[in-house]
């Protein structure tokens, strides 16, 4: 016993057995393991981009981030940590040797004790966090770096600082980045010696005297006076934000942010100056009451000069004359705004906007009417993939895309996709690593069919077809290596006169067995050697990229394969449209992408959010990419992309070679994006006006058409992009942008135009809850145009009421010939629906004409697809509908459009033969809905269908027609069966 407590005897120990070692051994090899595997994972993941930019020969732009990345990472890495360790050793060394008073715990001094027996490791483990925390923040700015680094003026100065654009799309993100990391290096730095000096007494808030030690209030004051001092330049920063920042009604410096908020920044800044001078006079003087008194006129001065003045001023001297004050401006922003989005050239001209057309007036705008388009591409998918999908593993997209082609001697607006290989389609059966990853490894041709033509049945007209592909679009590389729907990773390749493996079509030629391929494209990374196997093998959490006897030496992986993709490896810079779409240029398949440069700081220029101002019901469906949830106030499609679908190669082309931008990231970049003037005539051909950058210019035309500045201020000719008439609006939200009508790309001739344009259109409406028609909308979407990029706004007449295009599909779906035209075709019980398709707006006859597609599609059962029935036209308050656009288009406007023939009838009353017609049509249209309700034992709805079969055949015979008997197999309609089966 020893002390009064007895002392245990030691357990023998069993020889060649220590129980405290091995725990402690094990810790630290267990903690190896992990470090190492994250090592290994980092550098999987490096050296994998590493070899995917060198497979598609842009290593430069691979080495240049990574550079810059490392760069930043080192340089603020080791700032901060050298900041956070060198005051922490400063606060070790000055410490008391008495603490000014006790520990607040009576272990606490033991940390203390800990931390200067274990310091060194104590502060490496401080240094490497602080190391990694700051440089993962710094690394992650480089595109901020970057910009700066290579910044090129714009040749125009703001209005107000007189500084070139440049200023503020460059210098001033980076300064606002190293305002952030000078505030958290010197606030960690303050974290840090308050705890040291804490840990070994220098600083107690709890002591009755003296709270620190004079070294400890030498250290506080320096950093606080360089904490006050990084204020005042934010102070002085800010006054260049207030160019891009949001005021009442724009963005932009207003008469408030002008004589109120502006000197109050410098004024602030001053202070904040002398503030930071008393802090360092502290350094001498060791007394708090100065800097406390500067902080405390610092903190009021802000509430003052940086709150309640500006807010005075809005109040007293603004609100009451605001569109006075305001004007000037309000003119900085439109002409900001316009200048920023490349809206200044738009035109508007007032149209007249007949509803009545003459037979000359159609007959000089005949030559517009074989070019509308018919074919949606956002209904046919499905009919592509039932009638050209050949095999199940194949499909196209939800929404196709729209090109032109030279077919013959006319070049037309095609509806075009590509036939890509699906595995998720493939039988469960058929479903292994093999077949997924070595044996359907890619898709087979295009597919496309005329915009304005419907077969006899209702389908498309092929202008490509059929595997293998024939058709009138010339001979090309048929194999789609990358598309939108290829697989994550496929392995291809092999060595010459090997087997192979990989699956071209599912027959030959002339029938028979499936035709296999070996790739001998230059795309994808080699996977050959053991090592590149691991490290996909450990990329793709796949082991069997390292045991398949598939992988061969020559072998090559294809990832990373989508055309955005691609795009935004290739040029992280860019940010890309959400629709790629494919074209056949110079005998090969092209995904052909617009890119665009964007900034969030061009001065006095109107913010908007890029995924709400490019949302509409076509957006985030299929392959369809919703854009990124950012501000900007800047946009050019400075780019357009091309990745061939074959061997995934990507060329980027200067479009807009005057953008600022895109100088600044060629010099950063440079040999990376080659000149407009290397673009073939061939893919000149198939370039086209971006969709995304124009629902981006037509939100901020719907106001920004107005360049006066009161008219903008009364907001009395605000318009809106209305919505989708043919679209459900959006689940659980309340957001108008959500189903906005999307634009469509047509061929038109816009008054003042000699010939056909190809464009992109949209309407517009008041912006109120009416639904008239108030603007049409239309850029000159051919490339090879002069007037490429040209915006023509067709204002309508205010004292005039012309629908728009939700009020004209309630017309064509309470028009009583529409909709028993419709009735056989929209019967959901009987398992068919009409399905309408884009409703196209375009100028014609004087007018404004509307056309929409209507089609057929069966309910039940698989295999169904949309067939075209019928065409419903629109002009003034007039509606008509037939099977072709021709029938429609001579109804609605009483005359024969090919010979200009003048209708006899009055306007408002259809001619005899066009009643005949549509009567029999109703007829025939109640008889069928009579027989289904006959079938159904509906008695009662057979016999009001009988009725009104009845109603029409007798219209028809007023109209002139020979007495006309009911339609085959009816009953008589004053006799209707005493039972279904009658």
């Amino acid at each position: 016993m020893s002390d009064g407590v007895y002392d245990m005897p030691d357990e023998p120990r069993r020889p060649g057995r220590n129980p405290g070692r091995r725990p402690r051994a094990l810790l630290p090899t267990i903690a190896t393991l992990i470090v190492l595997l994250i090592l290994f994972s980092v550098f999987t993941d490096v050296w994998t981009q590493r070899l995917w930019y060198r497979s598609v020969d842009l290593g430069s732009v691979f080495s240049t981030v990574l550079g810059t990345r490392v760069l930043l990472f080192v340089a603020v890495g080791l700032l901060m940590a050298a900041a956070v360790v060198a005051n922490i050793v400063v606060a070790f060394r000055t410490r008391p040797r008495v603490a000014l008073a006790p520990s607040p715990s009576p272990g606490f001094e033991r940390y203390g004790d800990l931390l200067q027996q274990r310091g060194k490791i104590a502060i490496g483990v401080v240094a490497v966090l602080m190391l990694t925390f700051g440089g993962s923040a710094a690394s992650s700015e480089w595109k901020v770096f970057l910009a700066w680094r290579n910044r090129t003026p714009f040749g125009v100065t703001d209005q107000h600082f007189n500084k070139d654009i440049a200023f503020f799309v460059f210098d001033y993100p980076w300064l606002r980045v190293l305002l952030g990391f000078g505030y958290s290096i010197v606030l960690l730095s303050l974290v840090a010696a308050i705890i040291t000096h804490y840990l070994y007494g220098g600083f107690r808030p709890s002591a009755k005297g003296q709270k620190a030690s004079g070294a400890a209030q030498v250290q506080f004051s320096v950093l606080l006076g360089l904490l006050v001092l990084l204020k005042a330049f934010s102070y002085w920063l800010d006054r260049y934000g207030l160019t891009t920042g949001k005021a009442r009604l724009f963005t932009g410096i207003s008469y408030t942010g002008d004589n109120a908020v502006l000197p109050s920044k410098e004024i602030l800044a001053v202070i904040a100056v002398l503030c930071a001078v008393l802090f360092f006079a502290n350094v001498v003087r060791r007394t708090w009451l100065l800097p406390g008194v500067g902080t405390v006129v610092l903190i009021l001065s802000a509430i003052l000069l940086g709150a309640l003045w500006p807010a005075a001023l809005q109040q007293l001297r603004v609100r009451p004359s605001e569109p006075v004050k305001e004007a000037p401006y309000i003119d900085k922003n439109i002409a900001a705004t316009r200048q920023a989005y490349g809206l200044q050239g738009a035109e508007v001209i007032d149209y007249k906007a007949k509803t009545t057309a003459t037979p000359s007036e159609l007959t000089q705008d005949a030559e517009v009417l074989p070019g509308i388009r018919l074919i949606d591409p956002s209904v046919v998918g499905p009919t592509f993939e039932q009638l050209q999908q050949v095999r199940g593993f194949y499909s196209f997209p939800t929404d196709l895309d729209v090109d032109r082609y030279k077919i013959g001697n006319k070049t037309a607006d095609t509806v075009i996709a590509v036939r890509e290989v699906q595995i998720d389609k493939l039988p469960a059966g058929q479903r292994n690593w093999n077949n997924d990853h070595t044996v359907y490894t890619h898709g087979y041709g295009v597919v496309a069919a005329n915009g304005n033509q419907r077969a006899d049945d209702g389908t498309p007209v092929w202008t490509e077809r059929d595997l293998p592909p024939t058709g009138q679009l010339g001979d090309y590389e048929p194999r789609i290596y990358f598309g939108e729907k290829s697989p994550d990773y496929s392995i291809v390749g092999g060595p010459k006169g090997g087997q192979a493996v990989e699956l071209d079509t599912p027959e030959g030629t002339k029938g028979g067995s499936p035709t296999l391929n070996t790739y001998d494209g230059k795309g994808g990374v080699g996977i050959g050697s053991f090592g590149n196997r691991l490290l996909y093998a450990t990329k793709f959490r796949d082991a069997n990229l390292l045991l398949s006897s598939r992988v061969n030496p020559d072998s090559k992986i294809l990832y990373d394969r989508s055309p955005r993709e691609r795009v935004e490896k290739a040029a992280p810079w860019l940010t890309p449209d959400g629709d790629p779409y494919p074209a056949i240029v110079d005998g090969q398949v092209v995904w052909i992408v617009d890119g665009y440069t964007t900034s969030a700081n061009y001065p006095y220029a109107q913010k908007v959010a890029l995924d709400d101002s490019t949302r509409d019901t076509t957006t985030g469906r299929g392959t369809i990419a919703q854009q990124p949830s950012e501000e900007i106030n800047y946009i050019r499609n400075s780019v357009k992309a091309v990745v061939n679908a074959y061997d995934g190669s990507v060329e980027l082309y200067a479009w807009d070679e005057g953008d600022p931008v895109l100088k600044t990231w060629m010099k950063a970049f440079p040999n990376t994006v080659k000149p407009r003037s290397d673009i073939s005539p061939d893919l000149m051909s198939h370039l086209r006006y971006p969709e995304d950058m124009f629902k981006v210019q037509r939100d901020l035309l719907a106001k920004y058409h107005v360049t006066d500045s009161t008219t903008w201020y009364q907001n009395s000719d605000l318009w809106r992009v209305p919505a989708d008439p043919t679209a459900a609006v959006t689940a659980n939200t309340d957001s108008s942008v959500q189903n906005n009508q999307p634009p469509f790309y047509l061929s038109l001739r816009m008054p003042g135009q000699t010939d056909p344009k190809f464009s992109l259109t949209s309407v517009y409406v008041p912006n109120a809850e009416r639904e008239n028609l108030t603007a049409f909308m239309a850029v000159d979407a051919e490339a090879t145009s002069k007037d490429y990029g040209k915006f023509r706004i067709l204002r309508l007449p205010g004292n005039v009421q012309i629908p728009g295009p939700g009020q004209v599909f309630t017309k064509f779906q309470t028009d009583d010939l529409i909709r028993s035209a419709l009735l056989p075709i929209n019967q959901p019980s009987s398992g068919t629906k009409a399905q309408f398709g884009n409703l196209l707006t375009l100028p014609l006859g004087g007018g404004l004409l509307y056309v929409q597609p209507v089609y057929s599609v069966r309910t039940g059962g698989a295999g169904s697809y949309p067939v075209l029935r019928y065409v419903l036209v629109s002009f003034g308050d007039r509606v008509a509908f037939g099977s072709t656009l021709q029938e429609a288009l001579t109804k609605v406007f009483n005359t024969s459009v090919d010979t200009g023939e003048d209708p006899k009838p009055p306007a408002n009353q259809p001619p005899a033969n066009q009643t005949i017609k549509q009567a029999l049509a109703e007829a025939q249209a109640a008889y069928t809905a009579a027989q289904t309700a006959l079938k159904a034992g509906d008695l009662a709805g057979y016999a009001r269908e009988i009725d009104k079969m009845k109603a029409a055949v007798d219209r028809a015979a007023s109209a002139g027609a020979a007495p006309t008997p009911p339609p085959t197999g009816a009953p008589t309609p004053t006799n209707p069966p005493s039972s279904p089966t009658g």
